[in-house]
């Protein structure tokens, strides 16, 4: 892309997708580009015209919306009629994910991770902080200062004043988005602590204050969306983390299994 048109990008992104939803003009002059600059940016993210794109836009704000009582209510026609549908979507979520996360994203995201001198600190929704949690477990046995923020949203707030700009925070967090998370997000960013946030593909409103969005697939053939591509993910970063910082890893595990076994 030109500079103009990753300028349309970068405004879309910060405002998603509220902001395809507004007029050419208007879309224009919040990025500070002009209104071709618009058409060319949607024309080369395979739209034929505006109006097309904004139908797209629609759909996913739908989708963003949908509740798991919503996505039950769907036709019999439309729900699966063998449990090895949802296998097969799970599957084919998580090679959807991979194919869309570049080897440079990843590399850039363990090297935060890695960082000896940066404090960790994990959360997630309702349904995702388990993977938080997961991933949290892990990296404490391979680096220090590594925190999962647990309980009550007050308590989260109170970890804010132990965070800063060598910190890092990575949040999951899927639709129906957790106001609490994206206040935490907003609030820790502001304090210069870098975001990774783990989502889904319609994108937490979180993104835009985000350093990296990993942005899995959730979808599948249920009333409930999966986060196995999440955790998948999660397992990922996991293995690299541990192989970018080998020697010191190794060292931390030797003299932890030491001290387990006194």
């Amino acid at each position: 892309m030109s500079t103009s048109e990753r300028r349309a990008a970068q405004t879309l992104i910060a405002h998603y997708p509220l902001i395809g939803l507004k007029t050419v003009a208007d879309f224009s002059a919040q990025a500070g580009v002009s209104s071709p600059t618009i058409l060319r940016f949607v024309a080369r993210l395979g739209f034929s015209s505006y109006p097309e794109f904004q139908a797209a836009l629609q759909e996913e704000l739908a989708a963003q919306i949908q509740s798991p009582l919503t996505r039950n209510l769907a036709p019999q026609s439309a729900r699966p009629q063998s449990a090895f549908a949802q296998v097969d979507a799970t599957l084919d979520n998580i090679r959807e994910s991979f194919s869309h996360l570049p080897e440079t994203q990843i590399a850039e995201i363990v090297a935060m991770l890695g960082r000896q001198r940066s404090r960790i600190h994990l959360v997630g929704g309702r349904f995702t902080d388990p993977i938080a949690r997961y991933m949290a477990a892990h990296l404490q046995i391979i680096r220090a200062d590594v925190f999962h923020l647990e309980g009550q949203e007050s308590n989260w707030r109170d970890r804010l004043i132990d965070m800063g700009k060598r910190d890092v925070l990575v949040i999951f967090d899927i639709r129906r988005y957790q106001e609490s998370l994206i206040r935490l997000a907003e609030k820790a960013q502001a304090r210069g602590v870098e975001i990774v946030l783990l989502t889904d593909q319609w994108l937490s409103p979180i993104a835009r204050v985000a350093r990296h969005v990993i942005a899995g697939r959730t979808g599948v053939p249920s009333a409930w969306d999966s986060t196995a591509a999440l955790f998948v993910i999660a397992e990922t970063l996991i293995a690299e983390v541990t192989r970018h910082t080998e020697e010191t890893a190794s060292k931390r595990i030797r003299e932890m299994e030491e001290l387990r076994g006194e």
